[in-house]
């Protein structure tokens, strides 16, 4: 059973991660990083959260953003975002007849989802989402969003700065992305800490 956390927004910075349904690498199948970019276009534009730094996987999202005040509810922004992408998924899913895809993703979705509308299971029902405290927590997460295309089984290209879909370039090679306005988290926090990222 999915486990729906309620996330309190005592804090304004948070590293939120969200997965595509049994890690099915449907943005890079449907070669649809766009959707993600287009949520982070609308929060940033309806909500003014800003993005630190982020990475788009093929088959999940790690990206840190600062939210302007606590009124800002992240379930339903995250929520209603998954929706957005997930609509778009199967879009481009059903326009190339992926129908071994669309049936996997069919299938997954209970009795109980069916009746509510939903037809497909396209990300894992709950996401994960952690208030950032310190400095050296923020450089760990940030660490880990660079260097995750050619971290574990992935090898996404050779040089983690080269990955298109990641704000690696703008803090390392202070190149701006072409599709997401990256505010500069040095902007924001004071650092106290000892350990930085590697090569900041």
């Amino acid at each position: 059973m999915a486990i729906r956390t309620k996330h309190e927004q005592e804090h304004q910075t948070w590293f939120i991660t969200f997965t595509c349904f049994n890690w099915i690498p449907l943005f890079e199948i449907t070669k649809s990083y766009g959707v993600v970019y287009k949520w982070i276009k609308l929060i940033a534009d309806k909500y003014h959260i800003q993005t630190h730094a982020f990475v788009i996987m093929p088959n999940h999202v790690h990206i840190i953003v600062r939210t302007p005040d606590s009124s800002v509810d992240l379930n339903k922004i995250v929520g209603n975002g998954k929706r957005f992408m997930a609509y778009d998924l199967v879009k481009q899913l059903t326009l190339t007849n992926n129908l071994v895809i669309l049936d996997q993703l069919s299938s997954a979705c209970t009795q109980r989802e069916k009746a509510k509308g939903q037809i497909h299971k396209v990300f894992e029902p709950s996401f994960d989402a952690k208030p950032i405290f310190t400095t050296a927590f923020l450089y760990q997460k940030i660490d880990y969003i660079h260097h995750n295309p050619v971290s574990g089984k992935w090898n996404l290209c050779t040089d983690f700065t080269e990955y298109p879909h990641s704000s690696a370039a703008f803090y390392y090679l202070e190149k701006k992305h072409e599709f997401v306005e990256i505010t500069d988290y040095r902007d924001f926090w004071v650092d106290t800490d000892l350990v930085k990222p590697i090569g900041f």
